[in-house]
């Protein structure tokens, strides 16, 4: 019977079977959440207002330790909050560090199915086997003849999520470059190949709890490091603007809001007769553009309104609205690796590679209000 721990690993009591990590996509974990809020910003939203150097998608990311910060964008994040650095980064060796309390606030709340987590993490290892047996198999190859995106590639390859959550054109992809019809054939290949043994020694990079530990650590450690290596820099409190002494008060440029839920996360272009106050950044044609629902995970909640500016481009790192037909939709902008732009939406699970979209089809989301 399987047996899991709070960190964070799953070993089956049947010999052979490999070990299953739920926290194989944490990568960083931090102070950044609690500091946050213990600092006054109750949400991640307002945090980022106030650093606009670090697009909001990767700000979430950061908090949720599924990318590591660099340097200079722990020294943003410590100086919107008044605080050092240095307080951002934990120890994750000390006795009271749990991975699984530190994850909990960012759980989706599903159950976990060992199963299809099981499943994902063979997969993975399949992928890596015959890509690594196969020297004409390459990235470029993958995509060229299979269709598969570097980016999907990578996130297939290290289990990142169940097989059951990737749209139909990746789970295509993987049929044709594992030869077989459909999805039971798949299991099928995965288990056999698995049960020869041709996927133990590719196993331990996808889901080992302790190589991550030790992986996690140095980049902490590096982290620490970098941060005392440079020269101390003045930590600046939150900036407040200050009202005029005399004058009149600009008046506030509001935009108008749209938006009412459509199936398949697609957002009408309706009035709702609300406003937002435009950015200084925004254009003439910008708009504000109700969430409807949290099509890009809890980050960015249902109640939200987005400010889109038609005559900016979307930004990697940063989100986009995407007119397809008479609604919109929206997207996290990534860059894969060959550079090209893609847009992910979370619910429903799918991506557009934007470089191929009308650019007058585009726009830039240029601030996030949280109501």
């Amino acid at each position: 019977m399987a047996s899991a721990n709070g960190k964070g690993k799953m070993r089956s009591g049947t010999a052979g079977e490999p070990m299953i990590d739920f926290y194989r996509a944490i990568v960083f974990p931090n102070h950044v959440r609690d500091q946050r809020q213990r600092h006054g910003f109750a949400k991640l939203l307002r945090l980022s207002a106030n650093i606009p150097e670090i697009p909001y998608i990767r700000l979430s990311k950061i908090e949720r330790g599924e990318v590591v910060a660099r340097p200079d964008e722990l020294r943003r994040i410590a100086a919107a909050l008044g605080i050092a650095p240095a307080d951002l980064l934990l120890d994750i060796d000390a006795p009271d560090f749990d991975i699984a309390v530190w994850a909990l606030p960012f759980s989706d709340g599903a159950e976990i199915d060992l199963t299809e987590e099981r499943f994902a993490v063979l997969l993975g290892a399949a992928l890596r086997a015959r890509r690594t047996l196969d020297p004409a198999l390459t990235i470029a190859a993958i995509e060229r003849d299979f269709g598969l995106p570097p980016v999907n590639l990578s996130r297939v390859e290290n289990a990142q999520k169940p097989f059951s959550r990737w749209n139909s054109a990746v789970r295509d992809s993987l049929f044709a470059l594992f030869g077989v019809a459909d999805e039971a054939a798949l299991r099928r290949d995965v288990e056999q190949r698995h049960a020869a043994g041709q996927l133990t020694s590719f196993l331990a990079g996808i889901a080992n709890p302790e190589a991550r530990h030790a992986r996690t650590r140095e980049k902490i450690a590096e982290l620490a490091a970098a941060l005392e290596a440079e020269p101390a820099q003045p930590i600046s409190a939150r900036a407040v603007l200050p009202l005029p002494a005399s004058g009149p008060v600009a008046a506030l440029h509001l935009l108008p809001v749209y938006g009412a839920p459509r199936p398949n996360g697609l957002i009408g272009h309706q009035p709702t007769g609300e406003t937002v106050e435009a950015p200084h950044i925004a254009g003439p044609r910008a708009f504000g553009l109700k969430v409807s629902r949290a099509t890009l995970g809890g980050g960015l909640p249902a109640q939200s309104t987005v400010v889109a500016d038609p005559d900016r481009l979307p930004m990697p790192g940063g989100l986009a609205a995407l007119r397809e037909g008479e609604d919109w939709r929206l997207l996290s902008v990534a860059s894969s690796r060959d550079g090209r732009m893609i847009g992910y939406s979370v619910n429903p699970d799918m991506e557009v590679a934007l470089d191929d979209c009308d650019p007058a089809s585009l726009a830039a989301i240029v601030s996030a209000v949280f109501l």
